[in-house]
């Protein structure tokens, strides 16, 4: 397990070190709530970083559109988010480089956090999701830079597409917001061109934050 550990921290430290950051947080919930369960309803540090809109407009509490992609609601949640997070977030970051992966995954989850707060406004929301939808379509880019065969992550990403809407009790917005956020970044970062890198970064999330303002609550 060391071995893996340091292995895994040389080729991909941000993956990791976001993964850690999820399990610490969900375990500090877990116990002030005294469940792993119940999590949400329990925890004061839920409550804190998840984005709300009442909680967001009324109470300023302006940072969990980010903070919200760092906590989860149940054992499961975390358990399920963190596999594909190590999985996919590797491959991410092994081609695009730490700072670049990092800001790719903190625009994502901006980003998705604002269009959450834009069409979903009384929704509680918390997870990696969609963060990690944005991954999967940069993933598509990975292999298609590299000549591969994008049957697997394009299936990957259709797949989950049809959970999000199949399936009750997940953040439709925070799904589709991550999609749409994957598809800008990945066209961004496709070209060669530095700066239009990080005009996608960070335009993405001031685009998002524009349309909250312009049809929010």
């Amino acid at each position: 397990m060391q071995t893996w550990l340091k292995t895994f921290y040389r080729t991909a430290p941000a993956t990791l070190l976001i993964t850690g950051a999820c399990i610490v947080l969900w375990i500090i919930a877990a116990i002030q709530a005294r469940s792993l369960t119940s999590v949400f309803s329990n925890s004061e540090l839920v409550h804190t970083m998840m984005v709300w809109g009442p909680a967001f407009e009324i109470t300023h509490h302006w940072w969990t559109p980010l903070t919200y992609a760092f906590m989860h609601l149940d054992i499961g949640h975390l358990t399920v988010n963190m596999i594909m997070l190590l999985l996919i977030g590797r491959e991410v970051e092994r081609h695009f480089g730490t700072k670049l992966f990092v800001a790719l995954y903190i625009s994502a989850a901006i980003s998705s956090g604002l269009l959450i707060l834009t069409l979903d406004f009384m929704a509680p929301t918390a997870g990696a999701s969609g963060a990690l939808f944005a991954l999967m379509v940069l993933l598509i880019s990975v292999y298609r830079s590299r000549g591969a065969d994008l049957r697997a992550p394009t299936v990957l990403v259709v797949v989950n597409v049809v959970y999000t809407f199949i399936t009750t009790g997940v953040s439709l917005w925070g799904h589709l917001g991550g999609l749409f956020a994957g598809v800008i970044l990945a066209l961004c970062v496709g070209r060669k061109a530095p700066a239009i890198h990080w005009v996608g970064i960070i335009g993405l999330p001031i685009a998002a934050y524009l349309l909250y303002t312009a049809l929010g609550m």
